[in-house]
C-alpha cells in the first residue's frame, strides 16, 4: 500500500480473508478499531450496513466509496460517529444514518462491512480512487481572492493522544509566525495554547467548523481531522507527515490521488519537524507571492493535477 501497488495488497488481503473463512476465525471480542467484519461475499443485492469503527478522518476520507458501494446493493445504512451526522447529512450513496453506539442498530441488514474495508471490496487502485472534490454535499461560500488583504490561513498541530508521532511541538512552529501578509488561525480541537498569536476558528459543530474553513485561503495541518475535512471540502490544504506515515499517503509523493488540492510536506527523519517547517516557510513565501500577483491558490502545480481528477471549484 505504501508503495501504491494497491492490486498486490488485495492479492494478500484475498489471502488473509479466506483464511479466516476457512478456519471460523471472528474479531468481536477485540476493540472495535481493530475488527475485521467482511465475509468476502458479494454484497450485490442486499441491504448493507457499514460500520465506522475508526477515527472521524477515516471516516470523512471513505464515505466517497459508498456511491460505487450503492451501485451494486439493494441499500445503504451507515452507522457512523454522531459527531459526523450533520455533516454527512447529505452525503451520496446512503439511505439511513444511524449514529455509532454500543450494542447493535435496529436496522434491516444482510451484509457488514467496516467502511475501510471498502477498498478491498471495490478493489480500489490509485488510479481509480474517486477524486472528485468537494464530495459531502454542502455548498459554503468559498474565500475569495484578495491581493490586499492577508493570506486567512487555519493552522492545526496536534493530532490524536493515539499516535503522538504525528503531532509538532509547538516551539517548533516558531518560524511560522515570521511569515509576512499572513493571518493565522487555531484549528486545534480542542483548544489548545498556540504556538504565536492566533484567532480560534475551531469548534465542536463539525458542519459549523466545515463553513468556517471554506473562508480560509488555505488550511496547514498535521494528519488529522482538519485535514480530511479540507480535503474533502477541496480547500486548499497541505498536510504535514511524520516519516512514518501512514500507508494512505504512500510513498515519495507531494501529492494525494485522495485529494488534488492537498500538498504533502514529508519529514526526512523520524521525529526532526524543523527541516517541514522550513519547508512550509519556504512554500508561503511562494504562495505569499502568488497571492500578491493576484494569483488564487493553491500552487499551480497543484491545481494541474486537481484539473486531472475533474475536481471543481
Amino acid at each position: 500500500m505504501l508503495r501504491g501497488d494497491f492490486d498486490a495488497a488485495w492479492k494478500v488481503s484475498d489471502l488473509v480473508l479466506h483464511r479466516r473463512v476457512r478456519n471460523r476465525e471472528f474479531a468481536h471480542h477485540l476493540p472495535r478499531h481493530w475488527q475485521w467484519l467482511w465475509d468476502g461475499r458479494d454484497p450485490a443485492g442486499k441491504h448493507v450496513l457499514v460500520h465506522c469503527y475508526h477515527g472521524l478522518g477515516d471516516t470523512l476520507q471513505f464515505v466517497r466509496l459508498l456511491p460505487s458501494l450503492r451501485e451494486r446493493c439493494a441499500a445503504i445504512t451507515l452507522w457512523l460517529q454522531p459527531a459526523l451526522i450533520g455533516l454527512l447529512r447529505t452525503i451520496e450513496g446512503v439511505d439511513h444514518l444511524e449514529p455509532l453506539h454500543n450494542g447493535a442498530p435496529d436496522v434491516r441488514r444482510e451484509c457488514d462491512v467496516e467502511l475501510m474495508e471498502l477498498p478491498h471490496i471495490l478493489r480500489i487502485t490509485p488510479e481509480r480512487i474517486p477524486a472528485r472534490v468537494p464530495y459531502l454535499g454542502l455548498e459554503f461560500p468559498r474565500a475569495q481572492r484578495n491581493p490586499h488583504r492577508p493570506l486567512r490561513i487555519g493552522l492545526c498541530w496536534r493530532s490524536g493522544e493515539w499516535n503522538r508521532d504525528r503531532s509538532i511541538p509547538e516551539f517548533t512552529l516558531l518560524p511560522l509566525a515570521r511569515a509576512r501578509n499572513v493571518q493565522w488561525f487555531s484549528l486545534q480541537y480542542p483548544a489548545h495554547q498556540p504556538p504565536f498569536a492566533m484567532r480560534e476558528l475551531a469548534c465542536c459543530d463539525l458542519r459549523e467548523l466545515a463553513r468556517r474553513m471554506c473562508m480560509l485561503d488555505l488550511v496547514v495541518s498535521v494528519d488529522t481531522l482538519a485535514a480530511h475535512l479540507a480535503g474533502a471540502l477541496g480547500l486548499p490544504t497541505w498536510t504535514l507527515l511524520p516519516a512514518d506515515c501512514d500507508w494512505r499517503w504512500m510513498r515519495g509523493r507531494a501529492d494525494s490521488p485522495w485529494y488534488p488540492t492537498m500538498r504533502l510536506f514529508r519529514q526526512a527523519r523520524a521525529g526532526e519537524w524543523s527541516d517541514v517547517v522550513a519547508e512550509v516557510v519556504r512554500a508561503l513565501r511562494d504562495a505569499e507571492a502568488e497571492w500578491c500577483a493576484g494569483r488564487s491558490l493553491p500552487a499551480a502545480a497543484i491545481c494541474a493535477h486537481a484539473e486531472r481528477a475533474g475536481c471543481r471549484a
